[in-house]
């Protein structure tokens, strides 16, 4: 009883830290923006393009977006939306079926399943807005899927929207260099820079924030937290995950001390 009592507050606080898409995300305002508009002008504005997100683990790309596209869930309503992540899939051609499938199309392999999937996105209907997580899965010999799904936007009546994501800042240099000799064809870019210390501590803050009662971490620890997490990576999955374990850790001699107290009244 008296631990159910006291532990309350560190399960909270664990269930806070955990990697979760929050309602709102610190230091990430201006990303945000950028995806926001991208989607208002190309997929609302019926405006056939692509974008490339890049950054490094933990930075808050696939986070970002995951918030811009549940904000325009009703926005977006009538048009496709097919979110596929590359890691998932057992080779780069993979993603033609995988896409094919999320479009209600036979499923086909090879070029008559790429010929399948560039008819349909040139017909009439609602626009089609593809994002890949983890891109840099789809890299092959002579980058043709690459290639092929960057191209796809540019294709006469083309009704396709194309996010990528991926860690490398150089992909669209090192692997899609053939793309720069045609302008309209090259991807808009967005860059993740990792987070900051000030940044890390007010992610942190706002997500203790929501736990009522005294603060269970001290301020100078959250800072402590943030200062080293940003010298290593800027990674704020790391920075939540250090925090959660330093509850796990308080939170295991809570009981430890909770069970060694003598019970009220002389209760057994």
């Amino acid at each position: 009883r008296l631990f159910r009592q006291e532990g309350t507050c560190y399960q909270q606080a664990k269930q806070v830290l955990h990697v979760a898409v929050p309602d709102q995300l610190q230091g990430r305002e201006q990303e945000m923006g950028i995806l926001h508009q991208f989607l208002q002008e190309h997929v609302l504005g019926r405006r056939p393009g692509s974008l490339y997100v890049s950054g490094a683990p933990g930075t808050g790309k696939t986070a970002c977006l995951s918030r811009v596209l549940l904000d325009c869930k009703e926005k977006l309503a009538r048009s496709k939306t097919v979110v596929l992540n590359c890691m998932a899939l057992g080779s780069p051609h993979s993603v033609f079926p995988a896409l094919a499938k999320h479009l209600g199309l036979p499923v086909a392999t090879g070029r008559e399943c790429v010929q399948s999937l560039e008819k349909h996105l040139t017909a009439q209907g609602p626009m089609v807005l593809l994002v890949l997580d983890e891109l840099d899965q789809l890299e092959s010999k002579g980058q043709d899927v690459l290639y092929t799904l960057f191209e796809w936007p540019q294709l006469p009546s083309s009704r396709l929207v194309l996010v990528g994501l991926a860690n490398a800042l150089d992909l669209t240099d090192r692997s899609l260099a053939r793309l720069r000799a045609h302008p309209a064809g090259s991807p808009q870019l967005l860059h993740f820079p990792p987070y900051t210390k000030e940044q890390l501590t007010r992610i942190l803050q706002q997500r203790l924030g929501q736990v009522a009662g005294d603060p269970i971490v001290d301020s100078a620890a959250l800072q402590f937290c943030a200062r080293k997490v940003s010298a290593v990576s800027g990674d704020a999955r790391m920075a939540l995950d250090v925090c959660r374990r330093a509850v796990e850790v308080l939170e295991l001699e809570v009981r430890g001390q909770t069970l060694l107290k003598p019970l009220p009244r002389g209760e057994s």
